[in-house]
Formats: C-alpha cells, structure tokens, sequence
C-alpha cells in the first residue's frame, strides 16, 4: 500500500477528532452552528449536533481502524479487513457529503475551511478507494461471503 494512502488516510481521522469533540463537548460554535443549521429542518438543534457527533465519530474511527490495518499489512485481497477498509472509506465518503450538503444548503454562508476539509476527507477517501481496486473488492467480498456457507 502506498504512503499517500496511509498519510491520507491517518489524516483524515485525526482532523475528524476535532469536530467530534466539539460536537460532543457542546463548544460554542459548534451550538450556534447546529442551532443555524437545524432551523431550516425544524428539528432540535441538540439532537441534531450530537446526531452528527455520532456520524462523524464513526468516520473518525473506521479511518483509525483503516490505518492500523494499512500499516500492519491486513488489507489484501479475500481478506475481510479489504471489506472494512472499503466500507470505511465509503462511509467517509457519505458522511462528507452529507457535510457539504449541510454546510451549503443549511447555512446562511458556508464555512470555507470546513468546506474544504471536507472537500480533502471527500477526495482522499475516493482515491483511496479506487487504490484498492487492485485488490478486486468484489471478489473478495463474494469469496468472503461464500466461504462463510
């Protein structure tokens, strides 16, 4: 596995550490931005940021989880730990959207930094993903599966 995709991957966990303390430690920007962003919806804005926390901190360790399995070697083809890398970047990459979306449709003015950082997390874990191609994830996830009868 190549060094881009352990830094990347490292990486983007440690920069979702800090916004799942903030949500689940209530700093103040994170309420004022979750009371801003759940106006719109209607909804609490405190279930809505700790909703997010939780979204966000399974992200967090699933990129952890990746990278411990990258350096140790684990992600190869027909193993399972493919399937976990593959699903935890795929998450990445759904829970990201999502972060866009909120920021550019909930906000009155979206936050360029976070736009970006999500934007990084996003494109690294695309590419990080079509990385493990070579490792024919869906014959492995089929031969995983039929291993199992």
């Amino acid at each position: 596995m190549n060094i881009f995709v352990k830094i990347t991957t490292l990486l983007s966990g440690l920069l979702l550490v800090r916004f799942v303390i903030s949500k689940f430690f209530a700093w103040p920007i994170s309420v004022q931005a979750f009371i801003e962003m759940a106006k719109p919806m209607g909804i609490d804005p405190t279930f809505f940021r700790l909703f997010t926390g939780v979204i966000i901190l399974i992200a967090c360790v699933g990129f952890f989880i990746s990278f411990y399995l990258l350096i140790r070697g684990r992600v190869k083809t027909q193993s399972k730990e493919l399937i976990y890398t593959a699903f935890f970047y795929l998450y990445g990459i759904g829970a990201m959207t999502g972060a866009l979306l909120a920021e550019f449709l909930l906000r009155d003015q979206p936050k360029m930094p976070l736009v970006i950082i999500a934007l990084f997390i996003l494109i690294t874990s695309t590419i990080n993903l079509l990385n493990l191609r070579k490792y024919n994830i869906l014959s492995s996830l089929k031969s995983l599966s039929s291993s199992k009868k």
